[in-house]
C-alpha cells in the first residue's frame, strides 16, 4: 500500500495535469470558432468551381482533354496523398486518417497496383512507415506555419502536379478529415488528380460561349481546382484537429476528476487508519503502565 506522501504527490501530480488539460481544452475551443468557420465558408467555393467544370469539361472531350483531366490513359502507380496534423492530443484522428490510408493502399495492391505515399503533416508518418518503410515517398512539412493556407496549398499542388507530368504516379488520392462536428471528424478519401469527370451541370436551356475556348480555360481552371481541393482538405484537418483536442481535452479533464476522487478517497482512508493504529497504540501502552 502506498504511503501518506506518495499519495499526497499523486493527487498533486494530478491536479497539475488536470489544470493543462483544461487550459488545453479551453484553447483549442477558441481556435475551433476560427477553423470551423473557414471550413464552412471554403465548402461553397469548391461546390461552385465543380459546377463550372462540370460544364466545362461536358464539352471537351478526346484528345483535346487536359493531361489533368483526360489522365495518362493508365491506371498502375497510384499515389495516398495523406493529411495529418501536425502535433498530437487530438484523439484517435490521425490514427483514423492512418488507418483509413492502410486500407485504401491494401486495397489497390490486392488489385495489383503500385502505391507510394504522398505525406502532409508530422503524425502520420511514423506509423505508416512501419508498415510500408519501402512506400514512403516524398511529403511536405506544415509545421513551419502556425496555420496552414493557401500559400502551402498551392506549393503542394504545383509539387503534385510536376510529379504527375513527369510520370511518377497515373492516380492521385486525397485521404483528408472532414469536419462534422466535435465530436466526428470523418476520413475522407477523394480521387485528386487526373480530376475526376465532374457530375454533368444542369440544363437551364441557356447557351454558354466561353472565350477564348473550353480547352484554355480548363488548362487554367484544373489546376486551380486541385489548389482549391487541397486548400479545403487543410482548412477541414485545422478544424478537426481543434475539435477532436477538445474533445480528447474535455475527456482528459474528467478522467483526471475521477482520479482525484478516488486517490483522496484512498488518503482519506489510509490517514484515518493511521490515526486509528497510533490511538490503539497509546491506549495500549497506558493500559500496560
Amino acid at each position: 500500500m502506498p504511503s501518506l506522501k506518495e499519495l499526497k504527490g499523486r493527487i498533486n501530480s494530478v491536479k497539475s495535469t488536470q489544470k493543462i488539460t483544461k487550459a488545453k481544452q479551453m484553447v483549442a475551443a477558441a481556435k475551433l470558432r476560427r477553423a470551423q468557420a473557414a471550413a464552412e465558408a471554403g465548402r461553397p467555393y469548391a461546390t461552385r468551381l465543380a459546377a463550372v467544370m462540370a460544364s466545362l469539361a461536358g464539352k471537351v472531350s478526346g484528345d483535346s482533354a487536359p493531361k489533368l483531366l483526360a489522365g495518362t490513359g493508365a491506371d498502375q502507380r497510384h499515389l495516398l496523398v495523406v493529411v495529418n496534423t501536425d502535433k498530437g492530443l487530438c484523439g484517435g484522428l490521425n490514427s483514423n486518417l492512418v488507418k483509413a490510408a492502410k486500407i485504401k493502399a491494401k486495397e489497390l495492391m490486392a488489385a495489383g497496383k503500385t502505391v507510394e505515399f504522398y505525406l502532409v503533416g508530422k503524425k502520420g508518418r511514423a506509423p505508416l512507415k512501419r508498415e510500408y518503410p519501402n512506400l514512403i515517398g516524398a511529403g511536405y512539412d506544415t509545421s513551419t506555419v502556425k496555420t496552414p493556407g493557401f500559400n502551402e496549398a498551392e506549393a503542394i499542388a504545383d509539387e503534385l502536379i510536376g510529379m504527375f507530368g513527369s510520370g511518377e504516379f497515373d492516380v492521385a488520392h486525397l485521404i483528408y478529415p472532414t469536419f462534422k462536428s466535435a465530436l466526428a471528424q470523418d476520413p475522407t478519401i477523394n480521387q485528386l488528380i487526373p480530376v475526376p469527370a465532374p457530375a454533368a451541370a444542369e440544363d437551364t436551356g441557356a447557351v454558354v460561349d466561353y472565350e477564348p475556348g473550353e480547352e484554355e480555360i480548363l488548362e487554367e481552371l484544373l489546376p486551380r481546382y486541385v489548389r482549391t481541393q487541397l486548400f479545403g482538405a487543410l482548412l477541414e484537418r485545422e478544424a478537426s484537429e481543434q475539435g477532436a483536442s477538445m474533445t480528447a481535452m474535455d475527456n482528459a479533464t474528467r478522467n483526471a476528476g475521477d482520479l482525484i476522487q478516488k486517490l483522496t478517497i484512498q488518503y482519506n482512508r489510509s490517514r484515518q487508519a493511521a490515526i486509528t493504529t497510533e490511538l490503539i497504540e497509546i491506549i495500549a501502552g497506558a493500559e500496560a503502565l
